[in-house]
């Protein structure tokens, strides 16, 4: 199975490196991921309302560009933009979204989570997708890192930050939390909640669609 993965802002080329080196590491056996930069026009980071809607724009745009070849493609990106709201088209390649994916996975396990955000307004966009999702009743709430664009490729930044949020949202009464950035390597889990990496487990979800 070779998947298509775009990014939802414009990386410099060592950044898309890491992150394809990430999807090499964590695609299960049958599973291939090409990573490829979604272009100048996108923003280079997700800081308001204004960006996220581009990165939308942009991400739309690739995918619908991708070509042929491809058995799935989704956008490097836990927000999810331009992943249908409902059920996919049968026409052409079938484009997943990485919350949408752990997200659902969760709750049919009737498991109740919250999430970890860099920043407020992916916070809000991240809030959105679950509402439209349908799945406001399993959210037992979404933390703000507060943390700079740059934590992202910071491993140790951003678990120190997420360690603490997992906690307070595990008091508030989630058993789960989704680490709310698809480019992060979660550490070894020490929470009062499981955190879940929501790309690692939505391309083991990839895969059994796909074989399906």
């Amino acid at each position: 199975m070779r998947a298509l993965a775009v990014t939802p802002i414009h990386l410099p080329p060592e950044e898309v490196r890491r992150r394809q080196a990430r999807y090499d590491r964590l695609a299960p056996p049958g599973l291939s991921v090409e990573l490829r930069d979604v272009g100048p026009a996108a923003p280079a980071s997700l800081d308001d309302e204004a960006s996220i809607r581009a990165s939308e724009r942009e991400v739309a745009a690739a995918l619908a560009a991708a070509g042929d070849g491809w058995d799935a493609a989704f956008p490097d990106c836990v927000l999810d933009p331009a992943v249908p709201e409902g059920p996919a088209s049968d026409q052409g390649v079938p484009v997943y979204g990485l919350l949408k994916l752990s997200s659902m996975h969760l709750s049919v396990k009737n498991v109740r989570f919250g999430a970890v955000v860099r920043n407020e307004a992916i916070g809000a966009e991240l809030g959105r997708r679950l509402k439209t999702y349908g799945l406001d009743a399993c959210v037992a709430g979404i933390a703000v890192l507060e943390l700079p664009f740059d934590a992202v490729a910071d491993a140790g930044a951003w678990n120190a930050a997420l360690g603490e949020a997992a906690d307070a949202l595990a008091a508030a009464g989630a058993t789960a939390v989704i680490n709310g950035c698809s480019a992060v390597d979660v550490e070894e889990d020490r929470s009062a909640a499981r955190v879940v990496d929501p790309t690692a487990l939505a391309l083991r979800l990839m895969t059994i669609g796909g074989s399906a």
